[in-house]
């Protein structure tokens, strides 16, 4: 495939999208990717049941063991890049290699296991890199206001935080637009605040 400006490739954007154990990343890349994710999902055994406790999340059968990777076509220049982080304890060791040129993130929440996305939104504050909170929302579950989860997870003013059904393209969509507009802004306000360093004068100025 061509590309404008006689580019033979386009330009790549990474985006991760992390939480606890089952907050829905799997779905989230699979629902919004432009072509069939590529998944590393592992069936859940009662031999892991000490290390993946299921309260809250019972339902579920299978674990990401490495990623998820989905992809978006944006224009005819950029291509975004879905990485979806292992969400137990084991596998955070993989969060560092993921996370290298990662442009921002998505954080799901899952309202019932709160506390499980902590880690996620500790990682990224730390290195600096911008994120949104998306909180998906699942059937049956108590709905909590977006100040509610601020509050609880102990984010700034300036950390947008959404809701989410992981399952519809659309939600997800918005939720992504959501990250971008937050970068870009995060990005334009740095660029005011920043003060040049003045020049030096040369030898023999005044």
């Amino acid at each position: 495939m061509a590309y404008a400006d006689g580019c033979d490739a386009p330009v790549t954007l990474k985006v991760l999208v992390a939480g606890g154990f089952g907050a829905g990343k799997t779905t989230f890349v699979g629902a919004v990717s432009e072509i069939e994710p590529l998944s590393t999902e592992e069936l859940l055994s009662d031999l892991g049941a000490d290390a993946d406790p299921l309260h809250g999340v019972e339902a579920k059968t299978t674990t990401t063991v490495a990623l998820d990777f989905g992809r978006i076509t944006l224009d005819d220049r950029h291509v975004l890049y879905l990485f979806g982080t292992p969400g137990q304890h084991r596998f955070w060791f993989l969060w560092e290699e993921l996370c290298a040129g990662a442009l921002g993130a998505v954080v799901l929440a899952d309202t019932r296991r709160l506390a499980d996305c902590f880690p996620a939104v500790d990682f990224f504050e730390r290195r600096g890199i911008g994120f949104v909170v998306a909180v998906n929302e699942f059937d049956g579950c108590h709905r909590y206001t977006s100040d509610e989860v601020r509050n609880a997870v102990g984010l700034g003013p300036d950390v947008p935080v959404v809701r989410c059904d992981a399952r519809l393209t659309s939600s997800g969509t918005v939720t992504l637009a959501t990250l971008v507009r937050h970068l870009l802004c995060t990005s334009a306000t740095r660029a005011t605040t920043t003060t040049p360093t003045p020049l030096l004068p040369e030898p023999g100025e005044t």
